[in-house]
């Protein structure tokens, strides 16, 4: 059951005690109950995540737990009062709260009031994706109102993350698996960790015995030959470390040098074609022969960079291309000059 804290203000303290009064930020996977639970940040799969653990913490301790949702961004005054009020039975309730970073002002002033003197055997969670809507309402948590804790989910940006984060999952599950399945799953699924983390249950799930390298390719071949674009989407977005990492992993996995620099040749000619063009999409994708997703795609891919680094980019793509087709003794320095090229926007020399 929730304890009921101190009804008291954050505002009006001293810098020292904000601080001593701060509530405990905690990983996704450490969630646990508090009166009020602020799950923060962009990465929508492990927020989701996280709050289903906790909903399941609290059905194990009480199943007659009650949950309610509410959309912040379409609040009408009293909704909170109503789903918080106490039962005829007294059940413990979860009010998990959505879209919070849309919040309206009727959500915020009536949160803030019922922080001051939170609901006994009551759960608030509250969902904000990012950005500056319901910053008070943030600020009055984080400085102890309502005696809460923040959950923060930020996106695995660093393949390291991603490695551990695999890596949990088939430990949580007991199942064995070796380092170059994991690498393999990492380089396959890279952009988005929902699917990393669907295809990680699938290999719990189906798999025997130790999982290889080779159970990844049985079950994710196709996907697995994306890597190429995934190497090509990290480099023009500019994260050279990144593209650098998953271009060695994808050739120590096997990958052909050749189909690597295809797909950054196909992604920097649909960037060629696009840049300049004025009109909207589906115009667009008439008039150069792309599907209006791709014409969409290239523009936010042509966001920082100049036509001349473009075409720098496009010429060493061609003599890339020429040396790992056996012009050059080393395709590999060669590919990894073409990254470093691409990841600068073509604004640096290559080496």
């Amino acid at each position: 059951m929730a304890a009921r804290p101190a009804g008291r203000s954050a505002s009006g303290r001293s810098g020292a005690s904000k601080a001593a009064a701060a509530i405990p930020q905690l990983g996704w996977s450490q969630i646990r109950p508090a009166p009020v639970v602020l799950v923060s940040g962009t990465e929508g799969f492990l927020a989701d995540r996280a709050i289903r653990m906790l909903r399941d913490m609290l059905r194990l301790e009480d199943p007659s737990l009650e949950v309610s949702d509410l959309e912040a961004d379409g609040y009408a005054p009293g909704q909170l009062l109503t789903v918080a009020s106490p039962s005829l039975f007294g059940e413990p309730r979860m009010i998990r709260t959505v879209a919070v970073e849309k919040c309206t002002d009727a959500f915020i002033t009536e949160t803030l009031a019922y922080l001051e003197n939170p609901a006994e055997g009551t759960y608030l969670v509250l969902r904000h994706a990012g950005g500056v809507r319901g910053k008070k309402l943030l600020d009055a948590i984080r400085g102890g109102l309502g005696g809460g804790i923040e959950v923060v989910c930020t996106e695995l940006k660093k393949e390291s993350d991603k490695v551990d984060f695999a890596r949990a999952e088939f430990a949580a599950a007991g199942r064995r698996v070796s380092p170059g399945a994991i690498r393999a799953l990492v380089a396959a699924f890279s952009d988005d960790v929902a699917e990393l983390a669907s295809a990680c249950q699938q290999l719990v799930s189906d798999a025997a015995a130790e999982i290889t390298e080779a159970t990844v390719e049985k079950y994710y071949s196709g996907r697995v030959e994306t890597t190429a674009f995934a190497v090509a989407d990290i480099a023009i977005a500019g994260r050279q470390g990144d593209a650098l990492v998953m271009l060695r992993h994808a050739l120590a996995s096997g990958a052909d040098p050749v189909p690597i620099v295809a797909a950054f040749a196909s992604k920097l000619r649909t960037m060629a074609k696009v840049s300049g063009a004025r009109g909207g999409s589906g115009q667009l994708a008439g008039q150069l022969g792309l599907a209006p997703w791709q014409v969409d795609r290239a523009k936010r891919d042509l966001q920082g960079w100049t036509d001349s680094g473009l075409g720098r980019c496009i010429e060493m793509l061609a003599e890339t291309d020429a040396a790992v087709k056996g012009a050059q003794r080393d395709p590999v320095f060669a590919l990894e000059r073409m990254v470093g090229v691409i990841a600068s926007r073509g604004e640096q020399p290559g080496g």
